[in-house]
């Protein structure tokens, strides 16, 4: 059910305290998680943490929580590239393809709902997934951005990205990866 994916998002949470990274995050998909998880009835305790608690390890969330705007664990990348000006977000697929990545495929989040109620979960699913990619190769390119990644290890990524997508396009479910992969355009690496 949706309660139960909801349930297992933030119990990943709870295990492996990841950083997440997403694209306009904070603006739409974790508002919307919050309220479905309300709706379920879902517990995301470390998700919520704000180092109250007097555990130890909950304290470090006080400084860095994924509440918090200007805290990393959660990246909002089109937030932080903005300097948190909203006037100044550039959407995912624009900026994605300007960097010479494919952007969106088949469809936009606009897209997504009225897709969802004529039954096309696999191309909701494939719009999806390719959002994801295109989101990670932008936090790849920030990470070069900043200095966290050289050119040399950036472009290893983006190699390493790209190999991993054609093994999954050489799979039955998915031939969109071929369309995805043949859309880099500056290529990179």
């Amino acid at each position: 059910t949706e309660g139960d994916i909801i349930q297992e998002f933030y119990q990943l949470i709870d295990r492996h305290t990841p950083q997440l990274v997403s694209w306009n995050g904070s603006g739409f998909d974790l508002p919307v998680l919050n309220y479905r998880a309300l709706v379920h009835q879902v517990t995301a305790s470390r998700f919520w943490e704000m180092g109250e608690s007097q555990d130890y390890d909950a304290r470090e969330f006080k400084y860095n929580n994924y509440i918090a705007r200007y805290h990393l664990r959660h990246l909002d990348l089109m937030d932080l590239l903005a300097f948190y000006q909203s006037k100044a977000n550039a959407p995912l697929d624009s900026l994605a393809k300007l960097c010479g990545f494919p952007g969106k495929m088949g469809m936009d989040g606009s897209q997504v709902w009225p897709a969802y109620l004529e039954g096309k979960l696999p191309e909701i699913r494939r719009y999806c997934e390719t959002d994801v990619a295109n989101t990670y190769l932008m936090y790849c390119r920030f990470q070069l951005l900043r200095g966290a990644f050289s050119k040399e290890e950036y472009e290893l990524e983006v190699e390493f990205v790209k190999k991993n997508l054609l093994q999954e396009a050489n799979k039955p479910d998915g031939s969109h990866w071929h369309e995805y992969l043949s859309g880099f355009t500056n290529d990179v690496s």
